[in-house]
């Protein structure tokens, strides 16, 4: 064991407001070995030789961050992303997100188990917090069914995503969704999208580039938001007939965040993700005469420039009509960006987010009055957790919890610029934004790894966690509609057993009497 870890196996939080999801109260935290020990007030530990003391006086105590939707180190677009998930993954920290989850991408026709082993191994000699892939489905066959099994089964992934854009790259059609949607039900997975109408995202790329419109600008012109909107709707239709929980990840615009929020009010099982980026700039940027500053915004699907965009998006989230927080963080360069100098379906996709996505979403979010700390909380990790069966041992501090805590000054500011983040890139799209909400100490399990702007970590540190399938907050729903189903269609027959996957929670103690 590094020498490091030994001066870090006893810490004791002290004085602040501990803040999870569903109630704050002032206490002092106690972490031994990388897990919650205890929480109450005024807490004297004995012997006090080897113990860690942090003053969170005055200070919010959270779960650290989980940022759902991250692609270190992608091979994308015929470049690589910047940030590999050695510097991602600092600067993640640097940011309060103490767990990342990325995306394992097979090409089409390769092995879903290969790419996973492939991802894993780039991760795990680097990651500087815990992480978790997600697996992409960008084909079916029956051998893609067996390795979706396995993945489940013996290698900790409890969530397949689907690209309903990037034609002839990734994007699978409606009746492979259909295929992949029922599987995921069956093995207690969470199925992803990307929902784009990839088909008319070609067209509408031929045609812009057939008028002369090269720059940025058409990127967003050729994807508008109701090709958004059409494959949220689509793919919420086609998840609802076979009874699989869906989640959208970054959704970006008014059209399908509405789509979300109307689906969910019918009673669907549909969870949706904006992400930094949707929530704290807008689309306008793509017509900026600088052709680098405007590249530099491109993603898929792209920001809005509708700039009203970013506070619909909040005002949802805040309410619930949208569930958690990602970033898509995916970091191309000028130069990486400059592959697309001459046609806008060149530029590599993807921006920033990793280092920002607390401040950005506690400025816009909680300072700005939408919504409250323990929404916050819920937002940017707690929800996270439960939806991808990470919960309790992440997303809250309580006694059995993993000790992933942030110290956070919600009084204290910060300016966001490239020439401070820790990021690998030399460009951030929330540059000036001046930002309440500012993580002054960042805790992974139980190893203080930021304080005060300095780093104490280690490549490698963070752990690979395996989540379970058949998420009790996701699949409670679904396993009684499954139930009900059994006896209509044969009411002679006893309900039939659903298996209701592994349950993590036996292990917290979620007593407020140790809040």
């Amino acid at each position: 064991m590094p020498p490091q870890k030994l001066v870090q196996q006893r810490l004791l939080i002290k004085g602040g407001k501990v803040v999870n999801d569903d109630c704050s109260v002032v206490a002092d935290v106690y972490v031994e070995d990388g897990v919650v020990q205890q929480v109450g007030l005024n807490l004297n530990l004995e012997p006090p030789t080897g113990l860690t003391v942090l003053d969170a006086t005055n200070k919010l105590v959270i779960p650290g961050g989980i940022d759902t939707h991250t692609h270190m180190e992608f091979p994308f677009m015929g470049s690589r992303s910047k940030d590999d998930f050695y510097t991602g993954t600092k600067a993640a920290i640097a940011g309060g997100t103490t767990m990342i989850i990325d995306f394992a991408i097979p090409q089409k026709g390769c092995s879903l188990i290969e790419a996973f082993d492939t991802w894993k191994s780039w991760a795990g000699p680097k990651v500087c917090c815990d992480y978790s892939l997600h697996v992409a489905v960008t084909w079916w066959s029956n051998k893609v069914k067996e390795e979706m099994k396995d993945l489940v089964q013996n290698k900790g992934v409890n969530s397949f995503k689907m690209f309903m854009a990037y034609k002839d790259l990734y994007m699978v059609n409606d009746e492979e969704l259909y295929a992949v949607f029922s599987c995921c039900k069956e093995l207690g997975a969470v199925a992803q999208v990307h929902a784009e109408n990839g088909e008319l995202i070609a067209q509408g790329a031929k045609k812009m580039l057939s008028m002369g419109i090269t720059g940025p600008e058409g990127h967003e012109m050729c994807r508008p938001e109701e090709v958004e909107a059409e494959a949220t709707q689509r793919a919420i239709t086609i998840a609802n007939a076979v009874n699989c929980p869906l989640f959208v990840v970054h959704v970006m615009s008014k059209s399908a965040a509405r789509v979300i929020s109307n689906a969910r009010r019918e009673g669907k099982v549909v969870y949706g993700e904006p992400i930094a980026a949707s929530l704290g700039t807008d689309g306008t940027n793509y017509w900026n005469k600088d052709w680098a500053h405007a590249a530099a915004y491109v993603m898929g699907p792209p920001l809005r420039p509708d700039p009203s965009t970013p506070g619909f998006l909040m005002n949802l989230l805040a309410n619930d009509d949208l569930s958690v927080t990602g970033t898509d963080n995916c970091t191309f360069d000028i130069c990486q960006k400059a592959l697309g100098k001459d046609d806008f379906t060149k530029i590599p996709n993807g921006v920033n987010g990793v280092e920002d996505r607390m401040s950005v979403i506690w400025e816009k979010g909680v300072h700005s009055g939408k919504m409250d700390e323990n929404r916050f909380v819920a937002v940017t990790s707690t929800n996270a957790a439960k939806i991808f069966n990470l919960y309790p041992k992440k997303g809250r501090i309580a006694v059995g919890s993993d000790a992933d805590i942030v110290i956070w000054d919600p009084k204290a500011t910060r300016t966001i610029s490239a020439k401070t983040h820790h990021q690998a890139n030399d460009f951030n799209i929330f540059e000036g934004m001046v930002c309440h909400g500012v993580p002054v100490a960042t805790v992974s399990r139980g190893k203080v790894v930021y304080e005060g702007g300095a780093f104490n970590v280690t490549a490698g540190e963070g752990k690979y966690v395996s989540r379970p399938p058949f998420p009790p907050y996701v699949y409670k729903r679904v396993r009684q509609r499954e139930q009900i189903k059994a006896n209509e269609n044969d009411p002679d027959v006893p309900t039939k057993a659903v298996h209701s996957g592994s349950n993590n929670q036996s292990t917290i103690n979620f007593s407020r009497a140790n809040m």
